[in-house]
């Protein structure tokens, strides 16, 4: 008798586990958590302009156990493996715990700083967003590779702009290795850099028109296209590996079918005899 009731207790409590775990991954429940994390950053946005607003420190903090309820029901829903297993979920919860440690700080600017961090939970919510930073984060190790020549590239035009342009411009420019290596960055981005660094060089040394066209092309359009590339080729990757996960799926569903209709042939072949 006491076996049957911790039997029935069980079925009771892993019903209850399935229906917040349905509730949990619905789409529905996803869309109102976005909805709340928009609404959160419209509260953030207006504590910029009334500082210390009741009503808007109380919505804040409403908002905050509402993101508590929502991890403890993806926890019992998922598990606890189920939940953590997932990188994103350990972000969302990090994020959660932060706010409630840190709410009552005396120092504002951390507490404001959580706040605006709680806005990234947007990223795990939307799964465009999500794809774009898996991407991203696994096309770090092929980065690399590029920033070891931009870094190389850099140095060797700072070191040729220190050594022939620094008596031309002021100090601030090319006056030594590292404000040559801001003033490229100014150059790479196009910010002012022909009236204020190509122009008045150009114009005490004529050949230095070959050192920024060479450096933009190199470093703007090779090293930018070549950024833009490896992680457009991670983006498609993961559609690639995603369309073969799913045609190996259509697969094996299609070898267990032919093995049932070969059964039911044998069957019907052997009530025939």
């Amino acid at each position: 008798m006491e076996s049957n009731l911790n039997n029935d207790e069980n079925q009771n409590k892993s019903s209850l586990r399935n229906q917040i775990r349905q509730l949990v991954v619905h789409k529905n429940f996803q869309q109102v958590l976005i909805a709340i994390i928009l609404f959160n950053g419209f509260i953030i946005v207006a504590e910029t302009y009334f500082t210390g607003n009741r009503l808007l420190l109380m919505l804040d903090l409403m908002i905050v156990w509402i993101f508590v309820a929502e991890l403890i029901l993806k926890i019992i829903g998922l598990g606890f493996k189920g939940y953590f297993s997932d990188r994103w979920n350990v972000f969302d919860f990090t994020i959660v715990i932060a706010s409630l440690i840190f709410y009552t700080t005396p120092f504002v600017s951390v507490l404001r700083l959580i706040r605006v961090l709680r806005l990234l939970r947007m990223i795990p919510a939307i799964p465009a967003l999500r794809k774009i930073i898996d991407s991203l984060m696994k096309s770090i190790p092929a980065l690399t590779g590029i920033l070891g020549l931009s870094v190389l590239i850099f140095s060797i035009y700072a070191i040729i702009g220190t050594t022939f342009f620094s008596e031309v411009l002021p100090d601030e420019f090319f006056g030594s290795f590292h404000t040559s290596l801001f003033t490229l960055l100014q150059v790479v981005t196009f910010e002012s850099w022909a009236s204020q660094v190509a122009r008045p060089v150009m114009e005490a040394i004529p050949w230095s028109w070959a050192y920024f066209v060479s450096f933009i092309i190199i470093g703007s359009l090779v090293i930018l296209n070549l950024v833009v590339a490896v992680i457009l080729s991670y983006l498609g990757q993961e559609d690639e590996e995603n369309r073969d996960e799913q045609m190996e799926r259509l697969y094996k569903e299609n070898q267990e079918l032919r093995k049932d209709i070969q059964e039911i042939k044998q069957l019907i072949l052997n009530n025939r005899k």
